[in-house]
């Protein structure tokens, strides 16, 4: 009996040594991973253009937005983020390089990218629209009609397709707040 049970606490030993074993090497084998995807995401984020400007006045500015879309009858987009949001840059890159995107958003709105960083957080332009004591996902967009007043808040996850964004979704997100002729 006490050999078989040596033996049976044996064989737990070697099974659960093992089994540690295994996840000690999944745990660096997932390291390696990760740190691949970063080294790609950081070779990729350096070859996106930068459209957030951390030095703007982003009230002034987004004054300046109002006015324009006023005197051109046009709704306002305005991207929450900062370059150093991946999801920011590819949204960007997205709307500019895919035509069909970049002429409804030409023909319907007047584009702004909010700086949102540890240089500048601008909290008291971000409190005008959103409850800043709420975590957001970035980017996300703040739609105002022409002057200037709020009318949705989208979140982009759920323009999100794969690594990028899904051409579908985000054209009807830019459709649906378009202004009403």
């Amino acid at each position: 009996m006490k050999k078989r049970s040596i033996k049976y606490f044996a064989a737990l030993c070697l099974a659960f040594g093992s089994m540690a074993y295994a996840q000690t090497e999944k745990v660096k084998e997932d390291a390696a991973v990760l740190e691949q995807k970063k080294k790609l995401a950081t070779e990729e984020k350096a070859k996106l253009p930068k459209p957030y400007n951390p030095k703007a006045d982003a009230q002034k500015d987004i004054n300046a937005v109002i006015a324009k879309a006023k005197k051109e009858n046009k709704n306002i987009i305005i991207q929450a983020g900062g370059n150093w949001c991946i999801w920011c840059l590819r949204f960007n890159q997205f709307v500019q390089t895919t035509p069909e995107l970049k002429e409804i958003v030409d023909k319907n709105y007047v584009y702004y990218h909010l700086n949102f960083s540890p240089d500048n957080e601008n909290k008291k332009v971000f409190a005008k629209y959103v409850n800043t004591k709420e975590r957001q996902g970035y980017p996300f967009f703040i739609v105002l009609d022409k002057n200037g007043k709020k009318i949705h808040i989208q979140q982009s996850d759920v323009l999100e397709h794969e690594k990028g964004y899904s051409l579908e979704k985000v054209k009807e997100f830019f459709d649906k707040w378009a202004p009403k002729s």
